[in-house]
């Protein structure tokens, strides 16, 4: 490994993605490459990390544009070397009733939180099993486990992406690579801004970023965040479907 930590992360300007990019300058100086599409917001972010020591590249990346994704890993892979780790937060929160009432809309959904990562990881698979090492963490969601009623579209994009790291785990693990699914709960950032908050199962991204960090240094598969959330998926995994048809949670 070289001196630097090299750090691939799409969907930088995510809460969650930022936090964690600093929780890992923290840790000891890292090499970024940040991919996002909200050039503003990347240039802040970009700044941000510069100020606290880090080596920092960008580029703006609109994860639907599917045939940009080969040149930007490519860009990245130019400038890092190689990469120790990838973390992919990117996505949005779709409406649910926006989404039953409007195949577009649904359409939106599955490709921003579904497809588009998945093509994303197949890149992403086949550059780390070239290198023989590095980390693959993808910020899924506790949506994905179970679908709900009141975000079964988000939910089944997320399960989508989840199968995938399941497979890809299994695929890697002979390479030296390790893939985590990271499977947050709650977490008080731009993208839930719409939602009423508060309570003991709302984490902040700085929280969530910890988790990250940690679960990355341990080479773990899946983690839950915070921690209680694989408990409470547990439970709502298991209702019986002569209930759960009746809840609208």
């Amino acid at each position: 490994m070289s001196k630097h930590q090299r750090i691939l992360i799409i969907g930088a300007t995510s809460a969650m993605a930022e936090a964690t990019a600093r929780a890992w300058q923290t840790e000891g100086p890292c090499r970024f490459h940040l991919l996002a599409r909200d050039a503003q917001k990347l240039q802040a972010i970009s700044q941000d990390l510069q100020a606290r020591g880090a080596e920092v590249a960008s580029r703006v990346l609109d994860i639907l544009q599917t045939e940009q994704h080969a040149p930007a890993l490519a860009e990245a892979w130019q400038y890092l070397g190689e990469v120790d780790i990838v973390l992919i937060a990117a996505g949005t929160l779709p409406d649910q009733a926006a989404c039953a009432a409007s195949v577009s809309e649904t359409e939106l959904a599955l490709r921003s939180n579904g497809l588009a990562i998945v093509l994303l990881l197949t890149e992403l698979a086949n550059r780390l099993q070239a290198q023989q090492h590095g980390t693959l963490a993808v910020i899924s969601s506790v949506a994905g486990d179970r679908g709900r009623a009141s975000n079964y579209v988000y939910g089944a994009a997320k399960a989508m992406v989840s199968t995938c790291l399941s497979g890809l785990t299994g695929r890697l693990a002979a390479h030296g690579i390790t893939v985590l699914d990271i499977k947050p709960g709650f977490v008080d950032s731009p993208m839930t801004a719409h939602l009423s908050k508060g309570g003991p199962l709302w984490a902040t991204p700085a929280q969530v970023a910890q988790d990250i960090v940690r679960a990355v240094r341990q080479r773990r598969h899946v983690i839950y965040t915070p921690w209680f959330w694989r408990w409470i998926m547990l439970i709502i995994q298991h209702i019986p479907l002569a209930i759960f048809k009746k809840l609208r949670f």
